[in-house]
């Protein structure tokens, strides 16, 4: 077989390789396809240089402003011209160098994410999601727990944080927390998320938990629960106090299912009300519905201030003999994961992380750009999910 030397010139350099008649080089490619690798826009000349934004708003035909608008989610365009731009992102591989960014801002590129712990299925999605959305942003994010009601809980979390290293906090404030109007006085970025109270002093992003708990009742009369229980109460029943509560998801919780109770002319019987103090786990959901069993009161319907209190519920009940839904129907909150895979998955009342998370995330990346002034109170409502616990 023949072969010949060929000279080719990219980008002002020659090389020269021998191709036979079939086209094939020495290492037995063809020679089209090696010239083709090294052509401008190619992987392996995309791989010797970084994509800049630049070459994004060519490719996209737009502005270099409009593509960097499209990056930092800022300005007006149509949705075409941001889709354009994002699919060249896309196929690109383009991504920002946060680290001179920041540097011209002034920013570091971190957000913290502060939650009492990580073990709660609920709070390791939001951190989850977090994440993600801050990601979307061009943000990272730290994550760190902190021991709740102590000294080195949220509270002192607030006085100590470190602003040469993130820009800003999401803190999911639990409800034993000794917080007052002062510690939210902060001079950095802060949103709160959950069912704990900010005055003011802060952006508060949370499902509305008395919505929630109110629809939840409302659904399990609707099924035909005539005799209602409640697992996962908060020290002494006191319904007056309960209806004035504002915070505390347990509290909230409560005062829904109460007034949803009143609205339907049904009273909710204390003794049917099972006390967990401040464990919202699977084993205390278990240990509180036994206690129900065991006073012999007589009901058909089982609400769980949470997903995990809901699935130790379902278990004790089982294990008694208690048939899932005939006899008792149960329902939780939050929509974790979990509770669609049970041998009887569980209906749930969605906390809407979808909406939770990127809301809090552009909520905090709003006030580290300098966008938003006053603190608001921003709530979603929240949907039954139904599954096989109810009929």
């Amino acid at each position: 077989m023949t072969t010949s030397a060929k000279t080719i010139t990219i980008g002002g350099v020659s090389s020269t390789s021998k191709v036979d008649a079939m086209g094939k080089t020495e290492n037995g490619k063809t020679g089209k396809s090696e010239i083709a690798q090294n052509l401008p826009g190619s992987p392996t000349t995309a791989a010797r240089r970084r994509v800049t934004l630049r070459d994004v708003a060519t490719a996209a035909g737009v502005s270099l402003k409009t593509a960097s608008n499209v990056i930092n989610g800022t300005g007006r365009m149509t949705d075409a011209t941001r889709a354009k731009v994002e699919a060249v992102i896309e196929q690109t591989g383009y991504r920002v160098n946060v680290a001179a960014r920041n540097l011209n801002r002034d920013r570091t590129g971190f957000i913290t994410l502060a939650v009492p712990t990580l073990t709660a299925p609920y709070l390791s999605e939001l951190a989850n999601r977090v994440i993600d959305a801050a990601r979307q942003r061009g943000y990272l994010v730290y994550v760190t727990t902190y021991a709740e009601g102590s000294a080195t809980g949220a509270r002192e979390l607030l006085r100590n944080f470190n602003t040469t290293v993130s820009d800003g906090m999401i803190l999911s404030m639990s409800e034993v927390e000794d917080i007052s109007p002062e510690d939210l006085e902060v001079d950095f970025p802060l949103v709160v998320v959950g069912a704990r109270t900010t005055w003011g002093k802060a952006d508060h992003v949370t499902p509305n938990d008395v919505q929630a708990a109110a629809s939840a009742a409302g659904y399990m009369f609707d099924c035909g629960v005539k005799s209602l229980a409640v697992v996962g109460g908060r020290g002494a029943y006191d319904e007056a106090k309960l209806l004035g509560a504002v915070e505390g998801n347990a509290q909230l919780r409560l005062r829904g299912i109460i007034e949803e109770c009143r609205r339907r002319g049904v009273t909710l019987d204390s003794r049917l009300v099972g006390n967990v103090e401040q464990e919202w786990t699977i084993g205390a959901g278990a240990h509180a519905t036994q206690e129900l069993i065991d006073k012999g009161v007589p009901f058909d319907g089982v609400i769980g201030l949470n997903d995990q209190l809901a699935i130790g519920a379902l278990t004790v009940m089982r294990a008694n003999g208690i048939e899932i839904p005939r006899q008792v129907q149960v329902i939780g909150f939050d929509n974790i994961e979990e509770s669609q895979y049970l041998q009887i998955p569980l209906t749930t009342m969605d906390s809407r992380l979808e909406w939770t998370a990127p809301t809090a995330v552009e909520r905090i990346l709003g006030r580290i750009r300098g966008e938003i002034a006053k603190p608001e109170l921003l709530m979603t409502d929240c949907d039954v999910i139904v599954r096989d616990s109810t009929r």
